[in-house]
Order: C-alpha cells, then sequence, then structure tokens
C-alpha cells in the first residue's frame, strides 16, 4: 500500500509517489534517446496495478507522444477515480527542435483540446502551466485566469504551475488557488526548499516535487560507464550534474548513500526518493519509467521511513562532498520565435 497525501487544502488524495512520463516520449531535442512504446504502455498499467494513483505528463514530451501512450495505456482504468490524470500546458518547438513558451489564451485552449484528445478523457484532472512564457510576452494574469475558466467548463478539475517562482505565485493567487505547484527537488537540486514550497505550505497548495533522483544521477546504479553509453540524443549528457567536477560529487553523495540503504534494506534510489517526501510541505514525488523492472527500483520509497539521525547524516553527505545547490533553478532565456 502506498501512502496518500491530499494535494493542498482543494486537491484530490494523491498517493506519495506519481509516474511520471518524460522519457517515455521517446526521442526529440531534450528527449532521452529511444523508447519501446509496448514496454512504455506496460510500466503505466503496473504503476496502476500496483496502487500508484496519479500520472504526470505533458505535449511537449516526445512532442505529444507521451500523453498518446498514456491514454493508451490507461484504457480500461477509471481515470479521475482509480487514477488521476495530470498534464500541462505552454511549452511549443521552433523546427530545429528548441522550446518555446506560449501561455496566450487561444494557445492554451487549443493545447487542452489536443491533450484531451491524445489522453483520449473528457476532462483533465491536474492542468499546469508547464514553465513561465518569457517569449509571448502574454500577460500572466490572463493566462491564469483562462486556465480558472476551463475549469469552469469542465475540461479540467484543479490547476497549478510549474517551475515557478514566488512572485509569479503571488500573481496568480488573487485570481484563482494555485492547487498545485511543481518544482524540481532532490538532494543536488534543493532550491525550492527555500522558497516554493514554505509558499505552499503557507497558501495551502500541494507540492509535487520533480527529478527526485536527478534524472538517475541517485539511483545508486549510475556510474561514469552508464555516462558513456548514454544515447548521442539523451539529454543528460548536456546537464550540468552530468559534467565535471559536479559529477563527481554527485556520485560520491550515491557512495555516502549506500550505508543509509543497507541498514533500511532498501536501494538507494528509493533513499533518494524518501528524502524529499520526508521535506516540509511534499505532498509527493514524481518518479520516471520506461519499461515495468524499472518500478523496481523505487515503487517502495513511498513506505520508507527516514530518522532523525539519518536524515542528519544525509544533510553532512550533501555538506561533505559539496554536492548540488541550495539556488533556485535558472528559467529559461528568452528564444524568439
Amino acid at each position: 500500500m502506498i501512502p496518500t497525501e491530499p494535494l493542498g487544502e482543494a486537491g484530490p488524495e494523491l498517493t506519495r509517489l506519481g509516474l511520471g512520463t518524460w522519457a517515455i516520449g521517446g526521442p526529440w531535442k531534450f528527449g532521452w534517446g529511444p523508447v519501446d512504446d509496448d514496454d512504455s504502455v506496460a510500466a503505466i498499467r503496473r504503476a496502476v496495478e500496483a496502487g500508484i494513483n496519479w500520472v504526470d505528463t505533458a505535449p511537449i514530451y516526445g512532442l505529444g507522444h507521451s500523453e498518446e501512450i498514456v491514454g493508451r495505456a490507461l484504457t480500461g482504468f477509471a481515470t479521475g477515480e482509480e487514477v488521476f490524470v495530470c498534464t500541462k500546458c505552454g511549452r511549443h518547438t521552433k523546427p530545429d527542435g528548441s522550446p518555446y513558451g506560449d501561455l496566450r489564451p487561444d494557445s492554451i485552449r487549443r493545447e487542452c483540446e489536443q491533450s484531451l484528445r491524445r489522453l483520449g478523457v473528457e476532462r483533465i484532472d491536474l492542468y499546469q502551466i508547464h514553465w513561465p512564457d518569457v517569449d509571448t510576452e502574454a500577460p500572466l494574469e490572463e493566462s491564469w485566469l483562462t486556465m480558472a475558466e476551463l475549469i469552469g467548463e469542465g475540461k479540467v478539475r484543479w490547476i497549478g504551475v510549474s517551475n515557478f517562482t514566488v512572485d509569479l505565485l503571488e500573481r496568480c493567487e488573487p485570481i484563482h488557488h494555485v492547487d498545485s505547484v511543481q518544482p524540481p527537488l532532490s538532494m543536488v537540486q534543493r532550491g525550492a526548499l527555500s522558497d516554493v514550497i514554505p509558499w505552499a505550505v503557507e497558501h495551502g497548495t500541494g507540492a509535487i516535487v520533480y527529478s527526485p533522483m536527478a534524472s538517475g544521477l541517485l539511483t545508486g546504479s549510475f556510474d561514469r560507464a552508464r555516462l558513456e553509453r548514454l544515447a548521442e540524443d539523451d539529454m543528460r549528457r548536456n546537464r550540468p550534474e552530468y559534467k565535471e567536477p559536479a559529477l563527481s560529487q554527485n556520485l560520491e553523495l550515491v557512495q555516502r548513500l549506500r550505508p543509509i540503504a543497507h541498514e533500511l534494506d532498501c536501494e538507494v534510489s528509493e533513499v533518494a526518493i524518501a528524502w524529499t517526501l520526508a521535506q516540509d510541505g511534499v505532498t509527493g514525488a514524481i518518479v520516471g519509467a520506461r519499461r515495468p523492472d524499472q518500478l523496481d527500483q523505487w515503487i517502495g520509497a513511498g513506505s520508507v521511513e527516514l530518522s532523525d539521525g539519518q536524515l542528519a547524516e544525509i544533510d553532512a553527505a550533501i555538506a561533505g562532498t559539496g554536492a548540488g545547490t541550495d539556488e533556485l533553478p535558472t528559467p529559461p532565456r528568452p528564444t524568439r520565435t
């Protein structure tokens, strides 16, 4: 049984683990390399059958392909009851594959209709702005009002944001309650703990964090040899945490987590995820899988309880290795369409 937590003051009861589907989108400019769609479907179905009650996706993941696979995988499940479907809006791609933002009201509405069709649902459970729009300069207040209108029209149940700073959250909240925030959070990317998540606690907003294993770095099975074997189009090759000197620091942190995992009789990856769930204000964590067997590496994390002593040991390991950062993530640089 995976523990649950209410999503803020007005959202649904979510399992503390949700399935992320960035990687199952397949190859694109910011993809994770090749995938097998049948494996992806099997992974999603196994996750739901194992008790995970929400799936997180986005139209930009594989340029719509991830949503299509999610829709295919959830056929036969009672969406909105047995499993909640979460997706996003506001990111598009240029002909060269580079992403850009567009949160103009008409664009949000078009994306919503397209996502409903690809997912094969009549209503999206949680609809989220994926990134702030620094490209079209659409007024955020108009964008957020459009999101709220979709609730009134029965196309969306709850609305949230991803990768937002507190000043942007403050602009949204007076227009309509922000049901959820989705920041990155892991032992090597801790910025949300000092800003966004405390804001969520204060405002009755749920916090569902992503990349708790730092895109695979904290699984306990990643090393330099595996880095060399990554597909050439795997976006992790260009991530700063996968380059020196951060790579050595992060891999050393993993080594320091192994005794804790052994003590708890669990995987290093489960310790990494459990650490995010132990942080005040965190509702749940989004964890990805492309194959059913990958679920075995982390699905027990929701039941792993870290003691105060173990949390202190992890804090000391983070400080001792110099891994990661307490800074907030840098927003995407403006690009013109």
